[in-house]
């Protein structure tokens, strides 16, 4: 496994790495955007916005992770990759700086809860998801930092 920082020809694997992830992990989800449409969005608004880490095995892209100053936006490894330490290692790359992060996941994601709670972070807030495209209950972590460990 090696992580490196993504490009703008990763767009497609990344896309396909968050479809299976979303699928695979987050069932419960509606499926609200076709293939293309998320092509689209990782082409056009994620990779442009965030700094973006991929992992690859044998050459291949099996994770993901997207952040910026404060946010860790996005953090999916392909199902068949689960399990290996893939997504350790690309939050420690998100977490590199020493500076706070926060990020969202769903309430019913108890694997992606305990995962983040294992690493240091903390519930700050849950809503009704009111305020997410799925309308599904959210909850609001944060990691303080380097400097308060």
């Amino acid at each position: 496994m090696s992580l490196r920082r993504a490009g703008a020809g990763d767009a497609a694997a990344i896309a396909v790495v968050h479809r299976a992830a979303m699928r695979a992990s987050l069932p419960f989800l509606p499926e609200l955007h076709t293939a293309e449409q998320d092509l689209s969005f990782f082409a056009e608004r994620f990779l442009p916005a965030n700094e973006v880490w991929v992992a690859e095995i044998d050459g291949q892209v099996a994770g993901y992770v997207g952040f910026d100053g404060d946010w860790i936006n996005h953090l999916y490894v392909h199902p068949d990759h689960q399990g290996r330490g893939l997504g350790p290692q690309l939050l420690a790359k998100a977490l590199a700086d020493g500076r706070a992060k926060q990020l969202w996941t769903f309430q019913r994601n108890d694997r992606a809860r305990r995962f983040y709670e294992q690493r240091g972070f903390s519930a700050v807030r849950f809503t009704d998801g009111a305020g997410n495209e799925e309308r599904e209950p959210d909850v609001l972590y944060a990691w303080a930092g380097a400097s308060a460990l």
